[in-house]
This record gives structure tokens, sequence and C-alpha cells, in this order.
């Protein structure tokens, strides 16, 4: 399947070439425009993998959009910036660019600086998805421990016996374990009164 592009551009014989290096390329090209405040709905609208930005746009500059975009990950970013705005690639980076062309640039270096911000926003994706992981993982955890101590102290378990409560509990209902502990800390699943652990 081939990458989707929004071009933003203000200069339409440069987003015109472009254009054509990209379809030239295999990359498909889903929406383009001259105007930075348009940038933002545009990308929102087609969803693409990449948004290539020139910084200086009417209505909103490229910086303001590649915050705009980065904050909410919609796609990776790829800055173009003239000669005489090296000085700028900082506050780019700053932006959530991550990468950079300079105008002007040659048709070469185009296809490495896209499949670079592709990369790197993959990597950023996977290492926010990781660490959701993790905390998803803390969290449970947490809420076990939580529970079993109560089962420890309120039913005077032994911890091995309550935690075997709560993972028993657990795949008798076909819940999480989390879940499972939450419940039991709200007190809609407790053990029988005399403090046996039911046979499941």
């Amino acid at each position: 399947m081939a990458v989707r592009v929004v071009v933003a551009e203000d200069e339409a014989i440069i987003r015109l070439d472009l254009k054509e290096i990209l379809e030239e390329e295999g990359y498909e090209v889903v929406g383009e425009t001259g105007r930075g405040d348009e940038a933002v709905q545009l990308v929102t609208d087609t969803k693409p993998d990449v948004v290539i930005l020139d910084i200086k746009m009417p209505g909103k500059d490229g910086l303001a959009v590649a915050k705009a975009v980065t904050e909410e990950r919609l796609a990776a970013v790829l800055i173009l910036t003239a000669f005489s705005q090296r000085n700028l690639v900082d506050e780019a980076v700053d932006a959530g660019a991550l990468a950079y062309l300079v105008k002007p640039f040659q048709k070469a270096e185009l296809v490495p600086a896209i499949e670079m911000a592709l990369g790197r926003f993959r990597q950023i994706r996977d290492l926010e998805s990781d660490n959701r992981t993790l905390e998803d993982q803390l969290e449970t955890r947490k809420m076990v421990d939580r529970a079993k101590d109560m089962l420890m102290d309120r039913h005077h378990m032994a911890a091995n016996d309550a935690f075997s409560f709560i993972q028993r509990s657990a795949m008798r209902e076909r819940l999480t374990m989390r879940v499972t502990a939450q419940r039991m800390l709200d007190g809609d699943l407790e053990p029988p009164v005399t403090g046996e652990t039911p046979v499941v």
C-alpha cells in the first residue's frame, strides 16, 4: 500500500514539483495546500502517513502546523526550509519535525528524508505503545495487590490463597485480573464467609 502524503507549500511551482516527484516515486499525494491554516484540517481529514510542510506559509506557519500535527500524533512531519532559514531547524525539531530538507533540494534527497521521518514516527508510536502497556501492567499489579491485602485483612487468607482466589475468580467470570480486583475492592465479589476459596 502506497505511503499517503499531504503537501503544504505556498509556492505553487514547488508544490507541483513535489507532487510529481512523490507520485513518480510511488507515493500517494492525498492533499495539497498553500496555506498553513488549511494544512491541519487537511491532515485531519485525509489521515496521511507523512506531511511535508514549508516553514513560511500564509495563515499559519509550518512550525505551528507541525506542533498541532505532532501533538495529536496525526502523521510524521517533514519540514522544508530555505537555506537562509537554517537557524529554524532547531525550532522545527522542537515543534515535532522528524526530518527536514533545505531548499533548493535534489530529487534524490526527498525519499530518504521522507523515510527517515516515517521511521522515527513509527519508533515514537511503538515506544508510546510500550509505555502504555507497562503502565497498564503496573496499574493491574497495584490493583491486584490492594485486593489481595484486603482479602488477607478482612478474610484472614494467606497471601497465596488470596492471589489464587483473585486469579480463579477472573477466569470464572472471564474478566481481567484488574477488573476482578476492582470488583473485590468495590465489594461486588467476595469469598465465602468461611474464608475458604470456592472450587472453580
